[in-house]
């Protein structure tokens, strides 16, 4: 089978073990954002008008956006662990105007509303903008745009017929590597933030809110209760008119939707910050927030200090949608990874990885977010973000307040937000039908793109797995 430019490419064994000695199996958001004290765990029973559980950006959002709408009502976020600390802490912190996960899979799966998808992700992007600048949030926030770069000839034939096409010569004029052969500089539709910073934020102006927030109070049960919801808790329970349940990637508490997402390990490695001589090596001045065309692509950005954010390729599932902390450190995927940047970047010899981590994004199998309800309407849950929740899980907070609230609005009647994705199998052919998708993305990247006939019966059947 042909090989890939990584594996024709590929740096010395010894480069990439160098590079990653030393570096803290710990997310760098987490250990660069300000230090905050914890909220104390929920003890006894208290009312509310709303009850969010899980405590990253979907309950955040939520919980703000129920505050700006109605000031009295009265709100209380619930988070098994440290506000912020699972997979909003631990992405690329790319936030993305798109709600679908790119225009092409909301053609596919939506081509009557794909005008009207694009405004409501346009909008919801610059609210959430104009959301930072009201509250005085500041979480590194640069609107540079997106570079998606071609690596292969098969990958350049898909950008050839954009726009804003970039030849050899022009995308490594905005950076610099050997591996580009062309680019496509989307200008609008792409933020970059630094996510620990947001998470910051936005717990703080929930706070200033008059959000009650509880940490350390993972809800073990969620049951109807004279005409409202009750949540249970180690220490406690909440009895509240309405729930909103942000949990993604974690068992939902409502079982019938659990078969609706996976857990994906996406992996991650933080450089070093760069020198004003490597930084010219490089290139790199308009910031862009960059992602290659492969099946299995790497995205790559800059932080404030230009340190250079590498990850994703590998995605990981485990057999039983399993979810542990001993699954992030994976020493075989954080070698392919250094491996590949060195490849990307040769110029970049003896730069040293400071941080390595992984997160478990919420994947769903049309590749964006899904809404429902449950328990007479009284209950509201979204999730399936599939790796693009950044700025997604605003839009997604609104839609949930709609929902709850009974409100006919724009978000409520798309076709996106009232229909379920297809379920995934139960396993063991979830494990083995999620193992043959991954081994066929990789063959398609290696035979010029081709897709086998198994990826091809996913595609017709609705499934998505090249996330």
């Amino acid at each position: 089978m042909p090989s890939i430019v990584f594996e024709r490419q590929a740096p010395p064994r010894a480069l990439v073990e160098q590079a990653l000695a030393g570096s803290v199996n710990r997310p760098f958001w987490l250990d660069d954002a300000p230090a905050r004290p914890a909220h104390e765990p929920l003890r006894g029973r208290t009312p509310a008008a709303l009850a969010i559980v899980g405590g990253g950006f979907l309950g955040l959002w939520t919980a703000i956006l129920a505050k700006e709408r109605d000031p009295g009502r009265d709100v209380v976020l619930l988070e098994a662990g440290r506000i912020g600390n699972a997979a909003s802490g631990r992405n690329g912190g790319f936030c993305e105007a798109s709600i679908t996960h790119g225009d092409d899979n909301a053609a596919w799966r939506w081509p009557d509303e794909v005008e009207q998808l694009e405004t409501q992700g346009a909008r919801n992007l610059a609210e959430f903008e104009a959301t930072l600048a009201r509250h005085r949030i500041d979480c590194d926030f640069e609107r540079n745009g997106l570079l998606e770069v071609a690596l292969e000839p098969h990958q350049d034939a898909l950008l050839r017929d954009r726009a804003d096409y970039l030849g050899r010569a022009a995308v490594r004029a905005e950076l610099d590597s050997p591996t580009f052969l062309s680019g496509s500089w989307s200008r609008d539709g792409t933020a970059l933030l630094h996510p620990g910073k947001l998470v910051d934020g936005l717990a703080r102006v929930a706070a200033e809110l008059g959000v009650r927030l509880h940490e350390a109070s993972a809800v073990d049960a969620l049951e109807e209760h004279a005409g409202g919801v009750r949540l249970r808790s180690a220490h406690g329970e909440v009895l509240a008119q309405q729930v909103v349940l942000a949990t993604n990637a974690f068992p939902s508490l409502l079982p019938r939707l659990r078969r609706h997402t996976i857990p994906i390990y996406d992996y991650a490695l933080m450089s070093e910050p760069l020198d004003a001589a490597r930084m010219a090596s490089i290139g790199w001045q308009h910031r862009q927030g960059v992602a290659d065309l492969g099946n299995q692509f790497h995205y790559y950005r800059l932080t404030r200090d230009n340190r250079i954010l590498f990850g994703g390729y590998d995605a990981i599932y485990h057999f039983g949608s399993r979810i542990d902390s001993a699954l992030e450190d994976r020493a075989q995927t954080y070698a392919k990874l250094a491996s590949h940047f060195f490849t990307t970047f040769p110029q970049l010899e003896g730069l040293r990885f400071t941080h390595r981590w992984a997160g478990v994004i919420d994947t769903s199998s049309r590749l964006c977010a899904f809404y429902a309800q449950a328990m007479g309407g009284r209950v509201a849950y979204a999730a399936g973000f599939t790796g693009l929740g950044v700025g997604a899980t605003r839009f997604a907070g609104n839609v949930l307040l709609d929902k709850l609230d009974g409100i006919d609005s724009e978000r409520t009647r798309l076709r996106m937000t009232r229909e379920l994705p297809m379920p995934f199998p139960p396993e063991p052919l979830r494990y083995a039908a999620v193992q043959a998708a991954r081994w066929s993305l990789d063959r398609a990247d290696h035979r010029g793109g081709r897709r086998n006939l198994f990826l091809r019966g996913l595609h017709a059947m609705g499934l998505g797995f090249d996330s």
